[in-house]
Order: C-alpha cells, then structure tokens, then sequence
C-alpha cells in the first residue's frame, strides 16, 4: 500500500462532497499536470489518500481511498487525460493545516511543502504517520 494527498478547492469539491458521494467514490477528474496523472497512474485499489482543502483552509481534513485505478477521465475527450476514484473513510478528528505542517521539522521534505502547486503528491510512510498523529488519529 502506498500513500498520497490530494487536493481539492473545498467551495468547487469539498471533503463533505466526497463523504456525501458514499462508498461508490467519486471520480478524481479535471487534473491536467502530467506529473500528477503519473502519480495516479501508480495507485493501486486500498491506496490510503489525505484529502486536502487548498486555497479555502489550506489542511488535510480527512482520510480517503483509491476506490478504482487509473481509467480515461470522462470531462475530456483527449486520451491523455487518465483518473482514478476515491471514497472517503474517515474525517481527520483535527485538521492539520499547512502552517503546522511546513512548522514540523519532520515534514521539511514532505510534497506538500516542496511541491506546493502540485495536486495529486506521493506520501512516505513516516509523513502518513506523523500527519496522522498530529490530526488526533
């Protein structure tokens, strides 16, 4: 099993929009960076995912999974653009915010502080870990 974050604006796709989605999961679509669909096309089915509100609260709010690999987005026509699917399995009990994330010396080197654009970021184990224990889990 690996580990991710990724992003969504809260006000267009919320952590309460993927939760309200149920275990059907939801589409990961309208991601149009290249490095970001490679990441996803590593995913596997149980892959653990931070879900991350970016510009509206800028923390990671709560844990979600793959629910279905790599498959053609259907928002494009154009073959390049590829998804998977995530459900959400539980809300953080505290959200971990970026300001305390880029303040853990542990998380120095972790995507989310040195990729900051990218949308879809792998996760080390230790980061997973560490994110998990500051959010309460």
């Amino acid at each position: 099993m690996r580990y991710w974050l990724m992003k969504s604006e809260p006000d267009v796709f919320s952590w309460d929009d993927l939760v309200a989605v149920g275990d059907k999961g939801e589409e990961w679509d309208g991601i149009r960076n290249y490095q970001a669909r490679n990441f996803m096309r590593e995913m596997e089915i149980g892959d653990k995912v931070f879900f991350y509100h970016s510009n509206i609260g800028l923390e990671v709010v709560g844990i979600a999974e793959v629910s279905a690999t790599i498959h053609p987005d259907s928002t494009t026509e154009d073959p390049r653009w590829e998804c998977v699917d995530i459900r959400a399995v539980k809300p953080l009990p505290r959200s971990v915010t970026l300001k305390e994330v880029k303040a853990t010396p542990e998380l120095a080197n972790m995507s989310l502080v040195t990729s900051m654009r990218l949308s879809v970021q792998p996760v080390t184990p230790e980061e997973w870990e560490i994110v998990c224990k500051m959010g309460g889990l």
